[in-house]
């Protein structure tokens, strides 16, 4: 499972035109990661310039 670090993005887009799914909406001031469609491939992970996408366990993520 992706996350985005709160606050820290800067809405580059980057990663939504690396996703191979359309799995990420990004808005003017919002980033969404739409984790039913999310495959888990971490290519915005790899490719994010200012390292605020992380992957995570799912049990982790729902504590």
């Amino acid at each position: 499972m992706i996350i985005v670090e709160e606050n820290k993005c800067d809405f580059c887009g980057t990663c939504v035109a690396v996703c191979p799914v359309d799995a990420i909406e990004l808005f003017e001031a919002q980033i969404d990661i739409l984790h039913d469609r999310c495959i888990d491939c971490d290519l915005c992970v790899w490719i994010c310039p200012i390292e605020v996408l992380h992957t995570v366990e799912k049990e982790m993520a729902s504590a």
